[in-house]
């Protein structure tokens, strides 16, 4: 009995067949025989082999030949060998290591695997021992030489994260923890090698991304949705094999029926639903992303063509990797048809482009209509706050009464209370607003511990990226002005020299405050400390164009999209890695790129920025016609209300919340371990971990006392800009060109995205 019936499946792309099927069919069964992978009178006991029968059922040909269509004979062959070596790697590992819980030893297996991907010509190997090094070594002889040194790069990386990020995997295993779907979703892109599937398009296509360009957002999300819609569906499709046979926690749909309290069939359908998201996602960034990227990096003609061919060979994949699933017997699906007949649709003589559009591109078209309907400035009212779980104390420096002297002169000096080009009635805040916004109390509970000038330059910053977030949809937002948003935004990075010399002439409140700070912050520091720093307030201010993009398209942004990006807008990047910074002289580098930091930064970066989604959720939904909110993100993609969504939210910052505790508790101790740290260094840590405690508790404390996000404050805001708007029956310039709301007026709405920001 399977436990939930299949869903139906977004697939807008076709799926086609590469004409060397059964030449590569016979190739990779001698190549698995080969490298001892296959059942043998030869066999040693300590191997784990498959039968040639499991071989031919599984049919990894045929997955390769549906998801690298147009890949010549050898290059199909290549690439096949690539999937039989990593499926290999995985039935191993689950044999030898999750079946076991031998946790120390799979550490010690992983780690040396990466010494047979050299990526200098001349580095040496080890002598393979068994068949998953024998086809890692034969496979990396093979696939080197075709490649440029940036793609080995990217490559290695990608299979890395693929080998080693699997002690992830089996520690939820051994201590039977099924994770929360954050940290699910994040992991699961390491671990599940649909990134270095991306990779392996450029090689069996033979065009390589230009290097420039591939650590970009447009190019990171198009690797990124594609891992997450092939993961999210080998989850559906593997289900029943994970959790019946394998005893597997590490499944999309078990993470989904355990955080939502549903059954497997709601479970799968939300999975199948964010498989749908994370599909659009790609191809909304293929589509308005891309084309403008290509231009900006000036991409020859010849360059553009290799990332079109990148974005065709992973919309091959998608399709060809569903084809498979429907066919291979790893997975569920005896009752699935693999005709392309549709019951109940049209049949006959030129049929055949309706029934496709019926089956499977329904799903979409559903998710995208719901996606751009949401009708804003709709009065929501006042968001009851849920208990939220929050386990450390609020501490508080003895020298706050200076810092909020200091605040107001500083916010005066860089302009912040003055009128604003664009801006009806006035400016972006007036003194009373700022006052009442008390980033110098912020400031107080985050940074404790702070030296009077460090509790300055803390609430400085808070201040300058509060109105930099207000001024961007002020300005440009209410206009659609996206080019000069661009413009805006590029200008800031002159405010931040390298070598600390100097700046232009700031034309704004915007960039006379950055001026400042870089001054007064960059300037002790080492010239790699700053580039570090700078990278981070540039991924803040160029997410605050992203969100201009989303409110120009009237699109409610991606679930996974929106928490990752959100991390970005709150400025959580950029204040984590100013304190880091301050320890880099006894942490190594490397230890800040784990896993393990990764995911405690991240777990607290959620918790802090859902706060603040929670206590905006008025301000920015019925006053401001905003779309950036984690409880609208959820009511539109759940399809609940308001209450669910908010009631789902506040589990979300309590699995956040344990999952940060865990890592301590569990995780931080084996890392020191691992990385032989001294005392010096382990002391580091846990005062960034003390700290990031302060930061979660601080940022709560002051949501529950700032009078930023009272609808008093909002209505009394209101009126003051605009005084008699409601008699009059005006409305601000924003809310006026958002178009008409109401009761049939989605439909009219829509026509605007194409025309928005022309």
């Amino acid at each position: 009995m399977q436990p939930f019936e299949l869903p139906e499946f977004y697939v807008p792309w076709p799926a086609r067949l590469n004409p060397h099927l059964e030449s590569t069919r016979t190739h990779s069964k001698a190549w698995a025989r080969e490298m001892g992978m296959l059942e043998s009178e030869e066999d040693d006991a300590a191997h784990f082999t498959w039968s040639e029968e499991e071989f031919d059922a599984h049919d990894y040909a045929l997955l390769c030949a549906y998801t690298h269509p147009d890949a010549t004979g050898d290059m199909l062959d290549l690439v096949t060998d690539w999937y039989v070596w990593v499926f290999y790697f995985d039935d191993h590992f689950l044999e030898h290591y999750k079946r076991t819980g031998d946790l120390a030893g799979a550490r010690t297996y992983l780690a040396g695997l990466a010494a047979f991907m050299p990526t200098r010509p001349t580095a040496e190997r080890p002598v393979a021992t068994n068949p998953v090094e024998w086809g890692l070594a034969d496979l990396w002889s093979r696939s080197a030489p075709l490649m440029s040194a940036d793609w080995l790069r990217r490559y290695s990386e990608s299979t890395r994260n693929l080998l080693e990020d699997c002690v992830w995997e089996l520690a939820n295993i051994t201590r039977d923890r099924v994770p929360n779907p954050i940290d699910y979703v994040e992991m699961r892109r390491r671990v599940g090698g649909a990134p270095w599937s991306a990779d392996l398009v450029e090689l069996a296509a033979r065009v390589e991304v230009p290097d420039r360009i591939a650590a970009t957002r447009p190019m990171r999300v198009l690797k990124d949705t594609f891992a997450d819609a092939v993961h999210l569906r080998n989850d559906i499709f593997s289900y029943q094999r994970e959790t019946e046979e394998e005893g597997e926690v590490n499944n999309g749909v078990l993470v989904a029926e355990r955080f939502l309290d549903c059954g497997p069939q709601e479970a799968a359908d939300a999975v199948n639903d964010l498989l749908t998201s994370r599909l659009e996602q790609f191809e909304n960034t293929a589509l308005t992303e891309v084309p403008p990227l290509c231009e900006e990096h000036g991409l020859s003609p010849d360059e553009r063509a290799a990332v079109l061919a990148y974005v065709k060979g992973l919309q091959d994949w998608q399709s060809g990797g569903h084809e498979w699933h429907l066919r291979s017997s790893r997975y569920m699906n005896d009752a699935v048809s693999t005709g392309s007949a549709v019951l109940g649709g049209p049949t006959g003589l030129g049929t055949e482009a309706a029934r496709l559009v019926s089956s499977r591109t329904l799903p979409g078209l559903r998710r995208r209509s719901r996606q751009h309907s949401h009708v804003p400035f709709a009065p929501v009212g006042h968001l009851p706050l849920p208990e939220l779980h929050m386990p450390y104390p609020v501490r508080m420096s003895p020298h706050l009464d200076a810092a909020r002297q200091h605040a107001v002169a500083w916010a005066r000096e860089m302009g912040m209370f003055d009128s604003v080009p664009g801006v009806e009635h006035g400016g972006v805040w007036d003194e009373r607003r700022f006052t009442g916004f008390d980033f110098p109390h912020c400031a107080a509970m985050i940074h404790a511990d702070a030296a009077p000038e460090q509790l300055n330059l803390s609430s400085d910053w808070l201040a300058w990226g509060t109105y930099g977030d207000d001024y961007f949809p002020l300005v440009f937002g209410a206009t659609r002005n996206l080019p000069a948003a661009k413009a805006c935004n590029d200008r800031l990075s002159l405010f931040m020299p390298l070598d600390a010399g100097a700046v232009p002439e700031p034309a704004n409140a915007v960039e006379r405050g950055l001026a400042d700070l870089w001054r007064r912050t960059a300037g002790p520091m080492t010239p790699d400390a700053r580039r570090q720093f700078r990278t981070t307030v540039e991924d803040m201010t160029a997410s605050w164009l992203w969100e201009l993009a989303n409110q120009a398209h009237h699109r409610i942004p991606d679930p996974v999209d929106y928490i990752e990006m959100r991390r970005k807008t709150f400025g959580s990047d950029m204040t984590m890695n100013l304190s880091r910074l301050a320890r880099a002289d006894v942490v190594p580098p490397e230890v800040h790129r784990t896993r393990t930091m990764r995911a405690l930064e991240a777990a607290a970066q959620d918790y802090a920025c859902f706060t603040n989604d929670l206590f905006s959720y008025q301000k920015e939904i019925e006053f401001e016609g905003e779309v950036h909110n984690i409880v609208l993100v959820v009511e539109n993609f759940l399809a609940v209300d308001r209450i669910t969504a908010r009631d789902v939210v506040a589990d979300l910052m309590r699995e956040r919340i344990r999952q940060f505790e865990r890592i301590i508790a569990e995780e931080l101790p084996v890392l020191f371990d691992e990385f032989e740290l001294g005392e010096d260094a382990r002391a580091a840590l846990r005062r960034q971990c003390d700290e990031l405690k302060d930061w979660m508790s601080g940022i709560l404390e002051w949501h529950r006392r700032c009078a930023r996000y009272t609808e008093a404050e909002l209505r009394r805001t209101r009126s003051a800009a605009a005084p008699g708007d409601d008699a009059a029956g005006r409305l601000p310039v924003r809310r006026r060109l958002s178009g008409p709301t109401g009761l049939g007026t989605a439909a009219a709405r829509l026509p605007l995205l194409g025309t928005a920001g022309r």
